[in-house]
């Protein structure tokens, strides 16, 4: 099982940044519903008690079905929140970040327009006077600015082991900024943000966003602070493949890449993957088409979405050893509910996710992802679209296409890739994509770039390696981002 990377140094200029949001979880809601709105389904809770088990005689008593019971007191706990009670939690993330106000209309690549935007973003290290030493730290799909704690916050960063003080991001040498993207939730302008136009959230009338755009509003960021050139843009998964964009949009601008379990595209198998995350997520009736703002929100979609997810981050090796066919009770009659080992551990990673990040957000993003792809022809269908619908922001003087958006690396740029075989089970191309083959894919489209590095980490963790191999994952990043020129 191995691990990968890319990371590439090109010439050009950019800016550094700061963030800070941790994922705790909080959802406000801010207007009361009436009762009405809720009725009894397969995934959401009746106002009413559940019916009580039959108590005619019968040939085997009713099974429990404490799972379910879970869903609908959750509902409940909801609905008691209109008055008062507990909330969800991605809209109320914590102080501790900074906010960066773009506040000209700003044309995404699939013809919308946000009239103007936030990202919430945080910083570590101290910027040199030239503001030389910028790393520009991409997140995954559903992570917050908050990748290091800090005196503003100070609980454990997503990525707290490989930022300080001689780590694998070094803060005695880099002034580290991370953004949570735009369509996220966690501070940055998206589906649950608030359209000055009626002054009510976004909902799925937010319009379709790419991977290009989130790196080009990091950009205008990184142009509003005056840091004209990176140090490194570096990220993984998501993060992996904003990586990439950053220097192919950018390519004056980025001086060393490096993406971490990512790809060049996104292949069929983990388009499948999260194409079935969100028609789960779309099917549970409290998501009302993306108007669950101010109701219920579909957490009982969302937790299943996240169970789907969970089974591509990590590997079948690491789940052999770590749960085998042990059961949780194996005592007991076996259950329709989780029962196994790791249907207790994918139930656990659903419940604790399903009130952390906006359900909506979710959509949006993972289908930025699935859009991905670098290719020649598809980064000039790209160009000549967004070209043609730059003349919608003349108007409102919005911000204008990138120069060079689909131009490739020059050759002055080194790369490093890294990966994990198992951590190819991110995508899963087993049958249909070979993970070996994605990597094929990304080297041939570095291929002009001088200096490649590819590292191949043996690791049992899947795609979620990079959060876990300190040593291995941190060992590369480290060497590639203080590699002299």
């Amino acid at each position: 099982m191995h691990a990968r990377f890319v990371t590439s140094t090109l010439t050009g200029s950019a800016r550094a940044v700061k963030a800070s949001v941790s994922r705790v979880p909080s959802l406000a809601f801010t207007t009361p519903v009436s009762r009405k709105l809720f009725h009894t389904s397969p995934w959401t809770l009746s106002v009413n008690a559940p019916e009580p088990a039959p108590t005619h005689s019968s040939s085997n008593p009713p099974m429990a079905f404490p799972c379910v019971d879970q869903l609908e007191q959750r509902t409940q706990r909801f609905l008691q929140s209109f008055d008062g009670g507990p909330e969800p939690s991605y809209s109320n993330p914590v102080s501790g970040y900074s906010l960066y106000q773009h506040n000209e209309p700003f044309l995404l690549d699939h013809g919308g327009i946000l009239p103007k935007f936030e990202i919430a973003y945080e910083s570590w290290g101290e910027l040199n006077a030239d503001k030389s030493n910028v790393i520009l730290l991409h997140t995954g799909l559903s992570a917050s600015s908050h990748a290091k704690s800090h005196p503003a916050n100070t609980a454990p960063g997503w990525w707290e082991k490989f930022i300080g003080p001689g780590l694998a991001i070094d803060t005695n040498r880099f002034h580290v900024i991370c953004t949570n993207v735009i369509g996220g939730c966690y501070g940055s302008t998206g589906p649950s943000s608030i359209d000055p136009k009626d002054n009510k959230p976004y909902a799925t009338r937010f319009p379709i966003i790419t991977i290009f755009d989130m790196v080009r509003a990091q950009f205008e960021m990184l142009s509003s602070m005056g840091i004209h050139k990176l140090h490194a843009s570096v990220g993984a998964s998501m993060g992996g493949m904003q990586s990439l964009a950053a220097a192919l949009l950018f390519k004056e601008r980025v001086g060393k890449v490096i993406s971490i379990s990512a790809a060049a595209r996104s292949h069929p198998y983990s388009i499948a993957l999260r194409f079935t995350q969100r028609q789960v997520l779309m099917a549970d009736p409290n998501w009302n088409k993306g108007f669950y703002y101010d109701k219920v929100p579909p957490h009982s979609g969302m937790k299943l979405a996240r169970e789907i997810a969970t089974i591509s981050y990590r590997s079948g090796p690491e789940w052999e050893q770590r749960f085998g066919r042990k059961r949780a009770q194996p005592a007991t009659t076996p259950s329709l509910c989780a029962d196994f080992l790791i249907e207790t551990y994918l139930d656990h990673q659903g419940e604790r996710f399903c009130l952390q990040y906006d359900p909506n957000s979710l959509l949006y993003v993972s289908k930025a992802m699935d859009m991905f792809d670098l290719s020649a022809s598809t980064s000039a269908e790209t160009a000549i679209r967004r070209a043609k619908n730059t003349l919608r922001l003349q108007e409102g003087k919005g911000s204008s296409a990138p120069e060079n958006a689909a131009t490739p690396p020059e050759e002055q740029a080194a790369a490093c890739a890294t990966g994990t075989s198992a951590a190819e089970l991110k995508a899963k191309e087993m049958l249909q994509d070979d993970p070996k083959a994605q990597l094929n894919d990304l080297k041939q489209g570095l291929s002009s770039i001088k200096n490649v590095t590819y590292y191949e980490l043996d690791s049992m963790y899947g795609h979620d390696a990079f959060l876990l191999e300190i040593i291995n994952v941190g060992s590369a990043v480290k060497g590639h981002l203080e590699l002299k020129e």
